[in-house]
């Protein structure tokens, strides 16, 4: 098991004792290491057994919010009914879109972004039911940053929310927030305490939203608003085992 930070196991030991305890991640980056190619992501085992315990135990809720469309999320976290599944970077739900959308305009980004992609090798677009996403991992730096360019201004004449992430640019016809994917959880649950784990700068919404009790969690390097960092997915793992553990145990 990954050795974690002092400071993240006592807060994550004081939030195990709170009533209700609200415990989310992020997918990609979190619960599951970067791959080259999307689709072969897959969670730790370690974390995703502890999620899944997790989500059996009383006045506790655990969570997966990501910015995969909610059936590419089912499929890949393999997760059972019994923890929350949100996807579309928080505006999908289980039980539909917080928000109604625009066909027509996401067809035209998807569209005009696989012109883009078209036009330098390794870059990829990924549809989505309510977004489109430009990906660049694996094109030149040189290619990645042109079609990102292409994509910016293009993106001047479209109806959509721009969200940037780790080479990727996302382009949603509705809007989106992990922010206030936790609030609609932290309500529908009853949630005291919420705790959540992102890598991302999406996760930096969801990180803008934590309370007093609660406990943010950064996964790897770079600026956050979270208060709480480890360096990645196997640390997301033990922190997992831990809070179960605690939670199990507490009186």
């Amino acid at each position: 098991m990954s050795q974690l930070p002092d400071d993240v196991s006592r807060a994550l030991r004081a939030a195990a004792r709170t009533p209700h305890l609200l415990v989310a991640c992020d997918f990609d980056g979190t619960m599951a290491p970067i791959v080259n190619h999307p689709p072969d992501a897959r969670p730790l085992p370690t974390a995703a057994a502890a999620l899944q315990e997790l989500a059996t135990l009383p006045d506790t809720t655990a969570a997966l919010i990501s910015g995969r469309a909610l059936a590419d999320l089912a499929r890949l976290s393999g997760m059972p009914p019994t923890v929350h599944l949100v996807g579309s970077h928080g505006a999908e739900f289980s039980t539909g879109f917080t928000r109604d959308i625009d066909e027509q305009e996401l067809g035209r980004i998807k569209s005009e972004l696989t012109e883009i992609a078209s036009r330098y090798p390794g870059v990829t677009v990924e549809p989505k039911l309510a977004s489109v996403a430009l990906h660049v991992r694996n094109a030149s730096a040189e290619d990645g940053a042109a079609a990102l360019a292409a994509a910016e201004a293009a993106a001047q004449s479209w109806a959509a929310e721009a969200t940037a992430g780790k080479a990727v640019l996302e382009f949603a016809v509705i809007t989106t927030d992990k922010g206030e994917a936790i609030d609609i959880l932290r309500e529908r649950t009853g949630s005291s305490t919420a705790i959540y784990f992102g890598d991302d700068v999406t996760d930096e919404k969801a990180f803008r939203r934590m309370r007093d009790t609660d406990v943010a969690v950064k996964v790897g390097p770079g600026d956050t608003l979270a208060g709480f960092r480890v360096a990645e997915p196997t640390d997301v793992a033990a922190a997992l085992e831990l809070l179960l553990d605690a939670r199990r145990k507490r009186g």
